[in-house]
């Protein structure tokens, strides 16, 4: 039975993800901070003997030991890591504080720099890391400030990882989520601005759902991602790399 460490696993796409490689016969490591929402996730997967939790600080000088401690104490083994966890609401650069800076690359890139760094001596050929990301490591965009240097940071990292322990079986891609509708983002729908910057600029008739970029994350977790290494999957659908304007747009 392989086993997937899920960071920010209490909810949104971690949840998702955690699910999803579950119902493929992974054992889980779910990690976040909310020891509740760690619970209530292992109570929705349903099966103690191949579930496990951990509510930690990643940000933390032995939150890495600890994550790995428990995957092998548990499970004797670490097949796949996805770095999920991190947090939103960034001010552009010129509003930037120190302290924010610090805890956005101290969550976003710090912390799968170090978890990644302990779990690839344990892992074996056909093993994989996936590191989630955003359209903001791979377009500019406005507010980004600490958020796009965490995330385009942690895209540079996976094409290293890609090259340093591809030659052992150990694969290294990222996902890269646009706006998903997640509880924040269906309060923000009757914003006409963020309808114009987002809806109305995808060229597909609804936003990304968590399992969409869940999904995604489980195909590189699959036989079928067996060959995909160094790469960034944009899950987003056409947004950043069209110019689509909606007939409303247009016509306005």
């Amino acid at each position: 039975m392989q086993l997937a460490i899920v960071t920010g696993a209490g909810g949104g796409i971690g949840l998702a993800t955690a699910q999803q490689l579950f119902d493929m016969g992974m054992a889980i490591v779910g990690v976040g901070r909310s020891a509740d929402k760690l619970e209530a996730m292992a109570a929705q997967l349903g099966d103690p003997a191949r579930v496990a939790t951990l509510s930690v600080d990643l940000t933390a000088d032995d939150a890495p030991k600890k994550v790995v401690d428990l995957a092998l104490e548990r499970f004797g083994r670490i097949d796949f890591l996805v770095n999920n966890a991190g947090i939103g609401s960034p001010k552009p650069l010129h509003e930037t504080d120190d302290e924010t800076l610090d805890q956005f690359l101290g969550i976003m890139l710090r912390a799968p720099f170090r978890l990644a760094r302990d779990v690839i001596p344990h892992m074996e050929s056909g093993a994989g890391i996936v590191n989630v990301t955003s359209t903001f490591a791979v377009v500019g965009g406005r507010r980004g400030g600490a958020y796009s240097a965490a995330k385009g940071g942690l895209t540079s990292l996976t094409m290293h990882m890609a090259c340093e322990y591809g030659p052992q079986g150990i694969r290294s891609n990222c996902v890269a989520p646009g706006v998903t509708m997640t509880d924040m983002v269906r309060e923000r729908f009757n914003d006409p601005a963020f309808q114009k910057m987002n809806v109305d600029t995808t060229p597909y008739p609804r936003l990304g759902e968590v399992d969409d970029i869940a999904s995604t994350i489980a195909f590189l977790c699959s036989p079928g991602g067996e060959f995909i290494n160094g790469q960034t999957i944009v899950v987003d659908g056409g947004w950043h790399n069209t110019k689509y304007l909606s007939p409303r747009i247009l016509n306005s």
